[in-house]
């Protein structure tokens, strides 16, 4: 994008070999930029990043919707506008105005454009002619409505909705009777209410119940006949009961339900056929929950019956279509560290892979008759931008947009995957950033980067961090371990009690084996070796520390470092199930054992904590544990900042950057031996958008 106007400069079929190629030769010329000498990344660089999202595709395949986002620093917080661009490369256009929305839609036809907004407290579905115009409010319903979907015909539209709370209930809230019933609330945290299913007609503007039960429910699809409706819910409330949830189908005209799945695995991604006799789910098993990659199933929802149909692809699916003749699946594939787009033929099984891309190129939208796609590509020298392609490949993919020519005056981190033998033999591949201008063979400073989930991975995507750290000097090495998404079902579960030893136990060997060869490369300084990781990333980081001394600082945040105390307010079912086994009665010695806090007198490493006040996830008490255990220990220094409001993920720009910042910070005076001064914030620029 030229500068923050909205507007996509005109960009032709495209030739050379690759996206990341393309993408540095375009941003030196993009907006009359002139090529300058690069300079080293800063923390502001990547706040000031423009952000591209929701993007979607119209049905016709002629047009696209995306949104950017930018950072308003003067108000702590992020902005968005929205725009349509020619499928076939142009000008961009503004669109919707400062209003904005979220869940964006195309109408089956692509003459509307529908999309939520809040009145008077909830969210309800709006709609406007994709000519231009007014919206038009279509529900009005008593609460928020959560997910909605045209009919195919465009004359209804589905939604799920929470059941309303009495308005004599809600007047005594107000009044200040806002106990919390904690054994009727999602794992303790909220009272939660039911969610059902609900249609609106367009034309008569009314709406009915389709279900009204004392049921979740989470994901749904509308048969093409508008006859059927397949949707997944439980009779559970509670956080940790995702693998409760089963596939139900109702009949719209009689109301009449039938489950059609009874088993202990949670299904999603519902997509029926054509035919609107078969239906697409997606399960990691069909009968357990199983810490394995995501499969793809077809039911005859008729006969009752389902087979795998993805057996033949080993990774990690995503975005699932069918084709308009009901005979395969298309699909965004990780394996490894890529990503590519993916033909399946239902009935024999056989793959063709669309695209061969090293980095990550996601779809996230197709025309109606499957011929086109919407995608966005990244990788490690190129920011996120989408591209329109052809499944036939009969061209180059067109650049839609070009949000960050700025990078091209931004020195870059070199990358190459490497590969790694740990421990027990098992092979571990991950990414090694060089810092640009590093001679063969000299040894730098390595930051090892832990990723989360457990079941995270570090693909071949752009992260500005890298970049920063590699300004700064460091390498950095992101290894995917045990436990990681998009390798083997076998790699995927080494760190479950069922295939391995759990967590802290082969991942954590699959880190030190990996620094281990950096430095037998000649690659990475012993004596100046560090580490950060967030979520589980954090957890593993802060066992790390109690195991080793090799590191010379960590920076560690949003983790858990006591399992057993982390029992009732955290998510963790996954750890109950898989990663360390039983409950802290059953498995007290596991539960125990592979908590960091059990060891923290271990701790020689000087260790910065992070974390969100508002965190449910891993709830903040974890890191005030750890903090407070490292600092009784008084082996080394140690500094914990707390952050007001934020969750799981940080929201507040200001936020963000006193995270980074401080990060740095440590690791330069610990890493280092440096007293390092931040960079200074430059003066907002106010800028004035095209009308």
């Amino acid at each position: 994008m030229v500068a923050t106007l909205g507007v996509v400069p005109v960009l032709r079929p495209l030739t050379a070999a690759t996206l990341a190629v393309i993408s540095l030769l375009l941003s030196l010329t993009a907006g009359g930029l002139e090529a300058q000498t690069p300079r080293p990344m800063t923390v502001d660089d990547e706040l000031d990043m423009v952000q591209v999202g929701d993007a979607l595709l119209s049905p016709d395949g002629q047009r696209v919707f995306f949104s950017e986002q930018r950072l308003d620093w003067g108000e702590n917080t992020y902005e968005k506008t929205y725009h349509m661009a020619p499928a076939a490369g142009g000008e961009a256009f503004r669109w919707l105005g400062e209003e904005g929305g979220s869940d964006f839609q195309f109408s089956p036809d692509g003459r509307f454009f529908s999309f939520k907004r809040t009145v008077d407290k909830k969210q309800q579905v709006f709609s406007m002619r994709t000519t231009g115009g007014e919206a038009v409010q279509l529900t009005e319903h008593d609460t928020s409505v959560r997910t909605y979907q045209w009919s195919d015909d465009g004359t209804q539209l589905f939604f799920t909705a929470e059941d309303a709370v009495p308005d004599s209930v809600e007047k005594e809230v107000e009044n200040g009777a806002d106990a919390i019933w904690v054994d009727e609330g999602a794992n303790g945290k909220t009272r939660s209410n039911w969610r059902n299913l609900w249609v609106f007609d367009v034309a008569a503007k009314s709406e009915r119940a389709l279900t009204q039960d004392s049921i979740l429910i989470g994901s749904f699809d509308v048969s093409p006949d508008g006859r059927r409706v397949a949707y997944t819910a439980r009779r559970s409330n509670r956080e940790n009961d995702d693998y409760l949830s089963e596939i139900h189908v109702l009949d719209v005209a009689s109301g009449t339900v039938r489950q059609v799945t009874t088993n202990q695995a949670p299904e999603g991604g519902l997509e029926w056929a054509p035919d609107s006799r078969r239906l697409l789910f997606t399960a990691a098993d069909d009968r357990e929950w199983m810490n394995r990659n995501t499969k793809l199933w077809v039911m005859d929802v008729d006969a009752g019956t389902h087979r795998l149909v993805s057996g033949g692809f080993e990774g990690s699916p995503s975005n699932v279509v069918w084709t308009p003749d009901g005979r395969a699946l298309l699909f965004s594939g990780q394996q490894g560290v890529a990503t590519n787009l993916y033909r399946l033929d239902v009935d024999s099984g056989s793959l063709t892979k669309l695209t061969d891309r090293t980095g990550t190129l996601r779809a996230g939208s197709w025309s109606k008759d499957r011929t086109r796609w919407l995608a966005s590509y990244s990788d490690y020298r190129t920011p996120p931008d989408l591209w329109v392609g052809t499944v036939q490949g009969r061209s180059e993919p067109v650049r839609i947009t070009h949000a960050n020519p700025q990078i091209a005056n931004l020195q870059l981190a070199d990358m190459e995957v490497v590969r790694w033998r740990s421990t027990d033999g098992t092979e571990i591949e991950g990414l090694l950033h060089l810092p640009a201008g590093r001679s063969d063979g000299e040894r730098v400073p390595l930051m090892l980067n832990i990723h989360g989930g457990p079941a995270g991975v570090f693909p071949n995507a752009w992260s500005a961090r890298y970049h920063i750290y590699g300004g700064l000097g460091y390498a950095s090495l992101s290894p995917n371990v045990r436990g990681s998404s998009g390798y083997t079902d076998a790699l995927r579960e080494g760190n479950t009690v069922q295939q391995g030893d759990g967590i802290g136990k082969g991942d954590y060997q699959d880190l030190q084996t990996g620094v281990d060869a950096m430095i037998e490369r000649g690659i990475a300084d012993p004596e100046h070796l560090a580490l950060r990781g967030w979520s589980y990333g954090g957890i593993l980081g802060g066992w790390t520390i109690t195991q080793t001394d090799r590191f010379k600082a960590a920076s560690i945040g949003a983790g858990v470092y006591d399992w057993t105390s982390e029992y009732g307010p955290g998510f963790n079912h996954d750890v109950r199930l898989w990663h360390i086994g039983g409950t802290p009665w059953e498995n007290p010695d596991g539960w125990r054992g592979q908590s960091a806090l059990t060891h923290v007198a271990n701790v020689s490493t000087p260790t910065i904590l992070l974390h969100g006040e508002e965190d449910t996830t891993d709830t903040e008490q974890q890191s005030m544990m750890f903090f407070v255990g490292i600092r009784d220990v008084g082996k080394a220094p140690v500094r914990y900042i707390k952050f007001p409001r934020e969750p799981h993920g940080f929201r507040e720009p200001r936020h963000q950057r006193t995270r980074d910042v401080e990060e740095i910070r440590w690791m330069q005076r610990y890493v280092l031996g440096e007293e390092w001064t931040p960079w200074t914030r430059p003066p907002e620029k106010k800028e004035t958008p095209v009308s």
